[in-house]
Parts: structure tokens; C-alpha cells; sequence
């Protein structure tokens, strides 16, 4: 490709920030608020490079025009300006950076001390380094329609944005998956489409997520990211891709085509039409450049102090609340531009239906304390487009009162880390009072009934990306970690686990029995429970990573999901050997799909409104209502019992979803559910409650049932019909599930 010579810029225009095509030239328009000038780098097939300095600056911004350039062109920018560290500037000519808005990045960060901006090993110096990081560093790539094989034949495809599923939040089901290790490994795929954005839109994984039967996929982050050098110096990746280097960039390796914006396109617009929504795990807390001893890459190069945030009293540090060097300064108007185009564009152009935001305390300091209405926040609820789409925070960070579960103002979800550690502490014996259960299993009133805010701001989860998959949460006391080159230091110590008498894999069959009774208990609290739930991708097929709970850098079998019918993981990288540390548990799937379809039927599991219970009477029954063991309804006194091993729960869907059925204005008429949870280790028995809660019983769901023949059930068996006042023995790990049919008037 020819390229012109360092001049020839016409003027441009100061707005959409970006290198943006128009079909005769680019637009080239930079923020960097403090440089002394900015260059437009060229680079052709051969790795020849031309510059072009910025003629024009409005304001903060930097901008030209370039006539003659072509979609495919690959370019970084180089910015001009005091290099002074005291003062929080870290201008180097000498490293290539990323245009932050880049649509397309390609190429690897390469371990070299070039990429470091800094001179004599000293980022607290006063000597910036002067070898060309050019070589080093990814090249950013002019995106355009031309560039596209096949634009005309995929023009007529449907826009991914135009064919939204639009699941309400109430009957949203969430699965957290990574786009490469969920499909690596799946035998029904062709080779080339494993670990893919069009693997994922294979029929044989959509056929598993229907049958499943989630409804949005929230994917670990797929903007572009780089590994850190430290990893990459031990030879592995930062595999899960919180390390954004190109905010608005899909990450190329994990395209199988040439085009990874038309191939992540293809990918929304399928699964919208299997009636699956798409979730983005966005990272906007901090970048790829990491602390001040990391390499200069994009931002620190545009304008350190005003992309970072960095100490008041000594402006050569950064104020780090992420844990990963840096963090991104969320006073600076630029920032928040920046975030919010990104948000813009992934949802507008990539047709995405919501974003989970790690770390999002991080994003919430105004400027060091929590504030609900930081700039940020305020930006994302006054835009029209943002505030329509979901919206999910992690509600921590690392940094003094960083966490704020509960705190986050509507229209936003959170990740609910209460739920989390509450369902496993009760489940593996640590806690035997319920007071805490019985909040977290009702969508957690106590931290997220203010401000009018909904059951769906619960996000409810028992396991995640980060921490053990299921099968080693109950299979594992200790994390085994070796593998990451760390020590075994790296992760979380407290797991809330247990292995209920072998560490890891065993053929005992009294603990494998007691591992599945453990693992099918947490499935049904958390898929029965008010709000939002969230399960990890494989937990579903007794996915297992051998112990280890911090997988980040395992781009290999520890990590990828090991479908039936797939190659047995063999070598040092292959976790438990693709081997079920609870041991084969055929209705695993059967129990989770069932429950998820029981969800999708049953208002009552779909609350619209919390649960506010009170009396009840013949023919109006209180939307909840507790019971102990022997039928009777539970006192303030039993909330506070110091051993309480079994919660009893009726439940009616309540005057707002009954209404909707027709079925009244009160509920009088609905058939409730009874549930019963029982995570103790020594088999008990539950007395069914009288009138006014019911006439008769069907059992539904015994979770020690080892085959769940028939469930979910959909016509009455009469086998399972039990009248009031039954004593019914319930299993040791238990959950039971009974339809109760109130008694007619």
C-alpha cells in the first residue's frame, strides 16, 4: 500500500474523536489535552513507517484529515509533550500508542524494554527512554465497510440491533461463559469455529443454551486486551482478558475470519434471533498500561494525569483502587466521554443488550469516596440509549469503602457477593442460622428495597469466573494453584468450600453421593430464589478446574469446557483430567433446565415487587409466609434460634403478577409453592402446613431424587399428592419443591 508523505493534512474536524473512514479519507481527531503535538503514523505491509503531524487543535483535541486512505490500513499515533513524571506527565515521541477509539487492533505486545517510557529503569526519573516501541506493540486498523468480504451479500443480513430479544428483567436468566474456553473443546464444532465469536453462533451451542434454557449470555471481556509483560515472560496469557487495551476494539484472536466486527455482528444477530440477549463483562477501572512501572500503550502516552488517576501529593505514583497498577480518572470529562462513546457504540454498531462492569466502585469515586451520582454514573442514566439497556455492577473495588453492595442507584443490577457467600456458608455447614438465608433467597430487601429499586437488582450467584466452578467448590477445601507460576499465593484463600472427606477427585462413594446432594441443593437455592440469577457456564456439566480458583492465566483445559463427548484432557495443563470431582451425575442438566423452565412458568419465582408477607386468611394469603419444621409459622424467637436446619417458605406470585393471569386481584386463586431448604447433614422431616395455605400438595422437585425422573413435572402425578399436615422426611441436603393448592371457597 503507497503511503503519502509526512504532509499533505487538510484540517478535519474536531469531532467524532476516532480515525474514522468516510469513504474518500480518514478523519483523524485525539484527544490529549496536554501534549504539544500529535502524529498520525502510517505503517505499510513491510512495517515502514509514516507520519503525518495533526495540523489543527480545538480545545483538547488534536485533528486532520487524510484523503486517499483505505479501510485495512494499519496506524498508531505518537504525541509530543513534557516529559515530567513530578508532575504527572509521561510524553514520549518514541512509543507508538493506541488510538483509544480504534475499531480494529491486530498484532501482539512483545516483551521488550523499548515498550517502557520511562529511561534508566526508573519510572520515577526524569529521563524518558528513547528506542522506538514501534516494533513492539499492536498496530491499530482503519475499520470500514469496503474492507469487508462479502459486503454486499452481508448487507442484507439484518443488523444485530434491529432483532432484540428484550427479555424483561424478571425472567432474565444469566450465563456467564468466555467466548473462547466455552467452545475449544466442542466436538460438535469444526476445528477452525472452536474458541470463536461464530463458534458460539453454531446451532450445536445454541441447541445447548436453549436447552439450558438461558436467556442472555454474559461473555468474560471481549474488547481488545494485551497479556502483561510479567505473563507473558512465563510464557502464559492473561486469558480471561481483563486487561483492555481498545475500548471499542472485538478482540481478533478470537475471531475465526478476517473481520472480527462483522463476525461478532453475525454472532449477536444469532443468538437475538435463538431469543438469547448479550451481555459484555466491560473493563473501564483501569487499563493494560498497568502502574507506573508498566509499559506506555495508549492513555499514558495522550495525557497521563488526565486519563489516570494519580497522587495529589506525588503525581509520579498512581492512586491505584483496582489492584492492577492503575485507575482510570473518573473526574475527567474525557474519561467519561471516552467510556460512554464505547458503551454508545457497542450497543448501537455491535447490538448488544447490556454490559456487567468490573469493579464498578472504581467508577463511582467522586474522587476518592463512593458517590451514587459521580459523573459517570450520571452520564450512562441521563443517556437515552444507555439507561434502555441492562446494566450490572460489581459493586467493589480494592480501595478504602470500596464495598457497596446494595448502593447502586436504579436503573442498575449488582452482583450480589452477600448471596453468594451467604448460600455457601449454610450449604457447607460454616453458619446454621437462616435469619440471613431467608434475606438473600427473597432478593435481599435489606440492601436493595430504597429508591424504588426491584427484586432483578439482585444479581444472585454461587459461583463465577473468578473463584472455584462448582464441582471444586464442593470437591475442594484448599485452592491448588501451582500451575500459575505464582506459588499458590495468587487467589482467594477463603473458598467457603468443602470436600466433605477427600481433597479433589475420590472414589468413595458416601462422599461423592454427599458432593452431588451439595452441589444439586445450591443449584436449586439459587435458580428458586428471588431476583436474578447467574450461573457459570459448565456448571451445568460438572465442569472442574483440579482446585485451581484463580484460572486467569490458563488458556488451556484447566480452563475450557469439557463437553460430552469431547477428547479426555491428558498432561500437565489438564486440571482433574476432564474428570467430575462429584463424581457423573447424569440429571445434572435435567435438574438445572427443569428449574430455569419452572422459573419461566411460575410468577411467584419471577417477583416484580419484594415479598412483604403479614397475616394470612382463607381465600387471601400473605405473598410469603415462614414455617419451622413441625408446620407451624415461625416467630421472631425461631428467626434467632442459634440452630435452625431446615427454611420452610409458602409463597403466591402476589396481586401484581395474579392480576396478570387473571386470576384476581389478590391472588386468592393461585396456586402457591411450597419450598423447602435443607442443607444439614442428618436426614429430617417437614410437617406440610394446613389451611388456609393449602388442600393438597404435589411434589415437584426432591433434589435427592438421583434421577429426577419426570421433572419438571407437567400434570399432577397422583403418587405425589399429599394432603395437609403429612410429615414428610426430607433427605440430609436437601431442597424440596411442592405445589400447594389453596382450598376452594
Amino acid at each position: 500500500m503507497s503511503l503519502r508523505s509526512g504532509g499533505g493534512l487538510l484540517p478535519g474536524q474536531p469531532g467524532p474523536l476516532g480515525v474514522l473512514w468516510d469513504g474518500a479519507g480518514v478523519n483523524i481527531a485525539v484527544a490529549a489535552p496536554g501534549a504539544e503535538a500529535v502524529e498520525f503514523c502510517l505503517f505499510d505491509d513491510a512495517g515502514r513507517e509514516t507520519r503525518h503531524r495533526l495540523p489543527e487543535r480545538d480545545g483538547e483535541v488534536w485533528h486532520g484529515y487524510l484523503p486517499g486512505i483505505e479501510p485495512g490500513q494499519r496506524y498508531g499515533l505518537r504525541a509530543h509533550g513534557p516529559y515530567d513524571p513530578s508532575r504527572g506527565q509521561r510524553y514520549n515521541p518514541a512509543k507508538l500508542l493506541v488510538d483509544p477509539y480504534a475499531r480494529l487492533l491486530t498484532g501482539a505486545l512483545r516483551p521488550d524494554p523499548a515498550i517502557y517510557g520511562f529511561g534508566g529503569g526508573d519510572p520515577y526519573g526524569y529521563e524518558p527512554d528513547a528506542r522506538d516501541s514501534a516494533p513492539f506493540v499492536p498496530r491499530c486498523v482503519i475499520a470500514g465497510p469496503a474492507r469487508r468480504e462479502g459486503a454486499r451479500r452481508r448487507s442484507r443480513r439484518r443488523h444485530p440491533a434491529d432483532n432484540r430479544p428484550a427479555i424483561p428483567w424478571s425472567q432474565t436468566v444469566l450465563y456467564e461463559a468466555h467466548v473462547r474456553g466455552f467452545t475449544r473443546l466442542h466436538p460438535g464444532l469444526p476445528a477452525r469455529l472452536r474458541g470463536t465469536y461464530a463458534g458460539l453462533a453454531h446451532p450445536a451451542v445454541i441447541d445447548h443454551l436453549q436447552r439450558v434454557g438461558i436467556t442472555a449470555l454474559e461473555l468474560l471481556p471481549v474488547q481488545a486486551s494485551v497479556s502483561e509483560p510479567a505473563l507473558l515472560e512465563r510464557s502464559k496469557i492473561n486469558y480471561w482478558g481483563y486487561n483492555t487495551l481498545g475500548f471499542f476494539a472485538p478482540h481478533a484472536a478470537y475471531a475465526a475470519t478476517g473481520d472480527p466486527i462483522g463476525e461478532f455482528q453475525a454472532m449477536v444477530a444469532t443468538l437475538h434471533a435463538a431469543g438469547i440477549e448479550v451481555i459484555l463483562d466491560v473493563v473501564y477501572n483501569h487499563s493494560a498500561e498497568g502502574s507506573e512501572r508498566g509499559p506506555t500503550l495508549s492513555l499514558r502516552g495522550l495525557d497521563n494525569a488526565a486519563y489516570y488517576r494519580v497522587e495529589p501529593t506525588d503525581r509520579r505514583r498512581y492512586r491505584d483502587v483496582t489492584g492492577c497498577g492503575n485507575a482510570l480518572n473518573m473526574t475527567s470529562p474525557q474519561v467519561v466521554k471516552l467510556i460512554c462513546d464505547s458503551l454508545r457504540y457497542w450497543v448501537s454498531e455491535m447490538g448488544v443488550d447490556g454490559f456487567r462492569f468490573d469493579l464498578a466502585t472504581a467508577l463511582a469515586r467522586n474522587p476518592d469516596a463512593f458517590d451514587p451520582a459521580a459523573g459517570l454514573l450520571a452520564a450512562i442514566h441521563a443517556d437515552p440509549l444507555l439507561s434502555s439497556v441492562k446494566l450490572i455492577a460489581e459493586p467493589w473495588d480494592v480501595g478504602w469503602g470500596g464495598y457497596q453492595v446494595g448502593a447502586f442507584p436504579a436503573p442498575w443490577a449488582e452482583w450480589n457477593g452477600r448471596f453468594r457467600d451467604t448460600v455457601r456458608d449454610v450449604w457447607n455447614g460454616r453458619t446454621s442460622g437462616v435469619a440471613d438465608l431467608g434475606y438473600r433467597v427473597t432478593g435481599s430487601s435489606d440492601l436493595f428495597e430504597h429508591g424504588g429499586r426491584r427484586p432483578w437488582a439482585s444479581v444472585n450467584f454461587v459461583t463465577a469466573h473468578d473463584g472455584f466452578p462448582l464441582a471444586d467448590l464442593i470437591s475442594y477445601t484448599q485452592k491448588h494453584n501451582d500451575a500459575n507460576g505464582e506459588g499458590n499465593r495468587d487467589g482467594e484463600s477463603d473458598n467457603r468450600s468443602s470436600n466433605y472427606g477427600a481433597e479433589g477427585p475420590t472414589d468413595d462413594p458416601t462422599i461423592l453421593a454427599t458432593r452431588r446432594r451439595v452441589r444439586r441443593g445450591l443449584l436449586a437455592t439459587l435458580l428458586l430464589s428471588a431476583g436474578v440469577p447467574m450461573l457459570l457456564a459448565g456448571d451445568e456439566l460438572g465442569r472442574s478446574q483440579g482446585g485451581n480458583n484463580n484460572a486467569y492465566c490458563q488458556d488451556n483445559p484447566v480452563s475450557w469446557q469439557a463437553w460430552p463427548g469431547s477428547a479426555p484432557r491428558t498432561g500437565p495443563d489438564a486440571g482433574a483430567g476432564g474428570r467430575d470431582p462429584a463424581g457423573p451425575d447424569p440429571a445434572l442438566l435435567r435438574l438445572v433446565s427443569g428449574l430455569i423452565s419452572l422459573r419461566s412458568l411460575e410468577p411467584a419465582l419471577r417477583r416484580e415487587v419484594f415479598f412483604h408477607g403479614g397475616e394470612s386468611t382463607p381465600g387471601r394469603l400473605a405473598d410469603i409466609t415462614w414455617f419451622r419444621a413441625d408446620g407451624q409459622v415461625m416467630s421472631p424467637a425461631d428467626w434467632n434460634a442459634p440452630r435452625v436446619v431446615t427454611l420452610v417458605a409458602h409463597i403466591v406470585a402476589g396481586a401484581e403478577a395474579a392480576g396478570a393471569a387473571g386470576a384476581g386481584d389478590g391472588g386468592e386463586t393461585v396456586p402457591g409453592l411450597l419450598a423447602v431448604i435443607h442443607p444439614d447433614g442428618a436426614d429430617t422431616a417437614v410437617t406440610l402446613p394446613a389451611a388456609p395455605w393449602a388442600q393438597r400438595y404435589d411434589l415437584l422437585l426432591d433434589t435427592a431424587d438421583e434421577d429426577l425422573a419426570g421433572f419438571p413435572a407437567t400434570l399432577a402425578d397422583p403418587r405425589r399428592m399429599l394432603p395437609p399436615g403429612t410429615v414428610m422426611p426430607v433427605c440430609a441436603r436437601s431442597v424440596l419443591l411442592l405445589r400447594a393448592h389453596p382450598p376452594t371457597s
